[in-house]
């Protein structure tokens, strides 16, 4: 998860106030020392972690509970709402413009995962159905342009790039024809172990001519606090207008870099939260702190399912669904699209609810698993058994586990999930799928509702 021991630290502090008896100023106290800790855990700016605790704690004792709430339920609802703030309140969008091609360029130190990033950025505007290519200006590292090449092999987006020629602007120069028939250009960059001279005026340059419609500072999320030194000296350089955090999974540091970019104006647009090229998401800081709290981030997972699923498919899964028709290929395609959002784990931090459930990790990653063995035993029944499970008898379930090479056990399993999965649809059959939504969307606003057992 997303910087899990701040998520814990945190999910612990809102169970303390909701077994707390009473809301008086000395649980408040407790409160705020919590959180003081777990962000300073964090990496998090000492100033700015004393700043948002006493907004914090002056708006518990003087603000009264709106109609609706009790005071707990207004305290962790203060506490969701400062920390949105705090790390940058609104979702700083790229807005893609229909002029050809949009640019954006990729510019930081070397090491900070620049090229990759750059690669998962292609990868996320190709998915939404704009027409990708990336253009190597990375002439330094011998293997750079051998990275780009791979990385849009393995994304199917084209790359351009000249592996002789060591002039940035010049190799830019070279395709630049070929660019008007994209809709979107990433231009990666040279990085340095430090930002020299040689490296701004070669941004400076590539910058001045290219004239990107985004300028994007790419950040490793574990340097920390010394990411303020480096996008102010970015900024100054190209005006940089957004940030993208890179490592947001593998790091308890991450706050620094966080906030030291809040602190610069320039807003983090993207994070990446994995090592796969579907790996990175828009920074949205009311569903980042959802899921440091435990209270999900529905727009990212709905984010992740458009990904996984096509429109139409999707629609025409969920008619059926409404109606009460289920079998084990709908199952089996479902199973498909949870790959593709990737680890069980991560999709559950995003579902409302779910991130407060204490799952071992042990388990979320046996059910990724599960999947896999489930697909073997599918692959190995007949079209009609796939279509109508119900016919599955003892010497056809024996049949399927000795072509598959599965136990008994295991097919057994995968039929007794089919009938939940059935028994659960059953429930909602003939509902209206608008109040089914509605219900969805309430369940996201009433966020700071949430009880914590």
């Amino acid at each position: 998860m997303v910087m899990e021991k701040l998520g814990e630290s945190l999910k612990g502090t809102l169970k303390k106030i909701a077994k707390s008896i009473f809301v008086d100023e000395k649980l408040v106290n407790e409160l705020v020392k919590d959180i003081q800790r777990a962000l300073l855990q964090a990496d998090v700016n000492v100033k700015l972690v004393f700043e948002l605790t006493k907004t914090i704690k002056e708006r518990v004792l003087k603000e009264d509970a709106p109609k609706g709430l009790d005071k707990k339920e207004h305290l962790i609802n203060i506490v969701y709402e400062e920390l949105t703030s705090f790390f940058g309140g609104k979702k700083a969008e790229i807005k893609i413009e229909k002029k050809k091609p949009f640019k954006i360029i990729m510019v930081g130190l070397f090491g900070q995962g620049k090229t990759t990033t750059t690669g998962k950025l292609a990868n996320y505007y190709a998915k939404r159905g704009y027409k990708v290519a990336i253009v190597g200006l990375d002439t330094y590292r011998p293997a750079a342009m051998d990275q780009i090449e791979q990385l849009g092999k393995q994304i199917k987006v084209p790359t351009f790039i000249n592996k002789e020629e060591k002039n940035a602007v010049t190799v830019y120069k070279e395709f630049e024809k070929e660019f008007k028939n994209f809709d979107v250009l990433l231009i990666d960059t040279a990085g340095r172990d430090a930002l020299s001279e040689d490296l701004v005026k070669e941004i400076e340059d590539i910058t001045n001519y290219s004239k990107p419609d985004e300028k994007l500072l790419v950040i490793s999320a574990d340097v920390g606090q010394a990411a303020q030194s480096q996008a102010e000296q970015f900024h100054k350089s190209v005006n940089i207008t957004g940030v993208i955090a890179t490592k947001m999974d593998g790091t308890a540091k991450a706050g620094g870099a966080l906030t030291a970019c809040a602190v610069t104006k320039a807003p983090i647009k993207f994070i990446g939260v994995g090592e796969r090229t579907n790996d990175i998401e828009q920074f949205n800081p009311k569903g980042f702190i959802g899921r440091i709290l435990g209270m999900g981030d529905l727009e990212a997972l709905l984010d992740k399912a458009k990904e996984a699923i096509k429109v139409e498919d999707a629609q025409d899964l969920g008619k059926r669904l409404l109606k009460g028709e289920f079998n084990l290929i709908d199952l089996y395609d479902q199973m498909a699209a949870m790959k593709k959002m990737g680890p069980l784990s991560k999709v559950m931090d995003m579902v409302p609810g779910m991130g407060q459930v204490k799952m071992p990790k042990e388990m979320l990653d046996n059910q990724d698993v599960k999947l896999d063995t489930w697909r073997f035993l599918m692959n190995s029944m007949s079209e009609e058994e796939l279509e109508d499970p119900e016919i599955l008898n003892a010497a056809r379930l024996e049949r399927i586990a000795k072509g598959s090479g599965r136990s008994m056990q295991e097919v057994r399993e995968l039929v007794k999930q089919y009938r939940q999965a059935k028994k659960m649809l059953k429930m909602i059959k003939g509902k209206d799928p608008e109040k089914l939504m509605k219900n969805l969307g309430k369940m996201q606003q009433g966020m700071g509702k949430v009880k914590f057992k």
